[in-house]
Parts: C-alpha cells; structure tokens; sequence
C-alpha cells in the first residue's frame, strides 16, 4: 500500500504513536524496492559494516540475499544517540487548518508526526532518542534514552504539543540552538524542524548551526515550510490581509503586486540556508507539509550510515 494511501486511511486516528507506527511499518515493507533492499527482514539485528571493522560478525547469509555487508549487532552494543529539536514558534503553527483537515498539513503538525516517525525508527533500532522544544523559552528537553518509559514519555509531549492551542509568541532560535549545543556532550546525531524563520541578523542563525556540529555531532536539517503559499505565494489576486503570526503585525495587499519580487528574495534566502549548510557540514533537506514521509526516514537511515 501506498503511504499516501496509509495516512488517509488512517487519518481519523488521534492517536500520535499509532500513526508514527503504521507509517513506520509501511516504509518498512517497501524497503525492498530502495537501495535499503534485504534491511528491513532483520531490522533491528544488523548493521552497514564499516571498511577496517573486524570481519567476524559479518552476516555472509544477508551478503549473499543482498550483495550488501552487515554485520550483526549485540544487545549490549551501544547504538546511537539522536537528539530531535522541534521549533513550537508561532510560524510554525501555519497554515491555520480547516475542519476536517489533517493535523500534519501544518507546519508544527507535519514536523511533530516527523518527530514520533523518527523515534518510532530509533526504538526499534534500539537507539536512544532525546527531544528540545523551544518557542519564546527552552519548553521542554530529554536526554537520549532507549527505554520504552522514555520512549512513551517523549510522544506524550508531543502531543501535548499538539493539543496546546497556539498563541502569538516570539521567538529566538539562535539563542535556544546555543543552549541546546551545550547541552550535547555525547556524540551524537541532531536532527532539527524548524522553518528558519528568524528575524534579525541570519548570520548569527547560522552561527547557531555551526555551534551544533561541536563535538562531531551529525547535525540534520528539515527546512519546513508551506511551499504552496510561503515559497511560491500562490494566491489569488482578491485583495489580502497578512498577519505575522509572532507579532501580530497586519499588512493589506494584492498578492499579485508582490509575487515576483517575494519569490525572488525568499528563494535567494532558501539557498543561502543551502549553501551555509553545506559549507558546515550539515546536511539540508528541504520538505513542504505536502510531502509524505519517505523522505524524512531516508534522510536518517543514509545519515545514519555516515555516522560511523
């Protein structure tokens, strides 16, 4: 089945852990289509062989099914840790969702459902997941743990995330990335939802980033955004209010009037983040709340490969 076919089926559902689950174990039965051929039987048991690593525990039977070298993996391994940071800002809480209408076609609602995905993954690889949330304060953090108990009490707090109503609130990302880097003391991969919108002086943003990467974490970043309306700003030509979400500030206009040079300079922006990321070391996927999830977990596990 089809993962698009997956959610509306399951859309009716509330139950965060529950959909995490069932998309989990969608992509998982496709894995034999993608370059991840021959993972998915033994999910939990094996993992990529690194050249120099001693050739004792490769699985020669999954080489031959495979043509792939994995090596089988011990229950008192230590796997690896992975720290997720959600940004709650209030532009994470667009576009404002109609009756009826899927909770993950928001921002906030699409990065959170991306969230308990990643850790649906973690937990049956038995690594260990922490979580930031951060909004106008540092809302909530979690150290990196595997347990079962760890693992409920992370999707409870995203879906108190969830249920919270949203609220006019700034925020600083900067600020809240440079406590979350001193935070991280352990190796470790970051992976971070945010819609990079940041007033001020963006260097600063990026300087943030960087600070990430200390201690030779993998830092991960999903660009989030609308891509319908906040990259191409695809409205109609009747007249518009435009409210800032954080301040509350109102502007009147023809969307039309704007249209060329909006996308001009949000587009020279979204390749600034790119190439910044780039120069860091940070991997940058760009994802809109339209897309499905098979990108999210991709992204991981290839990362995860590279992690070492």
């Amino acid at each position: 089945m089809k993962l698009e076919g997956q959610l509306q089926k399951i859309s009716a559902f509330s139950h965060l852990e529950l959909l995490a689950n069932q998309i989990v174990e969608g992509f998982i039965s496709g894995m034999h289509k993608s370059p991840f051929h021959g993972f998915s039987s033994e999910f939990a048991e094996h993992k990529v062989y690194n050249p120099g690593e001693s050739t004792r525990h490769i699985d020669w039977k999954l080489y031959a099914r495979t043509d792939r070298l994995y090596t089988k993996r011990f229950e008192e391994e230590t796997n690896m840790r992975c720290h997720i940071i959600l940004d709650n800002s209030s532009s994470m809480h667009y576009p404002k969702l109609k009756d009826g209408q899927p909770f993950y076609e928001s921002k906030i609602g699409f990065s959170v459902l991306a969230s308990a995905v990643l850790m649906d993954l973690l937990k049956r690889q038995r690594d260990a997941a922490g979580l930031s949330i951060y909004s106008d304060n540092y809302e909530f953090y979690a150290p990196e743990k595997g347990s079962g108990r760890h693992h409920r009490m992370l999707i409870d707090k995203l879906e108190s995330v969830l249920e919270t109503p949203p609220r006019a609130k700034q925020t600083d990302t900067t600020a809240f990335l440079h406590q979350i880097a001193q935070k991280m003391h352990r190796r470790s991969m970051i992976v971070l939802f945010t819609d990079m919108f940041q007033p001020g002086d963006n260097s600063a943003l990026f300087n943030a980033l960087q600070h990430l990467k200390h201690n030779k974490h993998k830092v991960v970043l999903f660009h989030v955004t609308d891509r319908k309306t906040e990259y191409s700003f695809d409205f109609d030509n009747a007249p518009k209010k435009f409210i800032d979400m954080e301040t509350g500030e109102q502007v009147n206009l023809f969307a039309e009037n704007v249209k060329d040079e909006y996308e001009k300079q949000v587009d020279n922006y979204f390749k600034k983040v790119a190439e910044t990321c780039m120069q860091y070391k940070i991997k940058y996927v760009p994802v809109s709340v339209e897309e499905k999830f098979e990108k999210i977990l991709t992204t991981y596990l290839v990362e995860k490969q590279k992690f070492g």
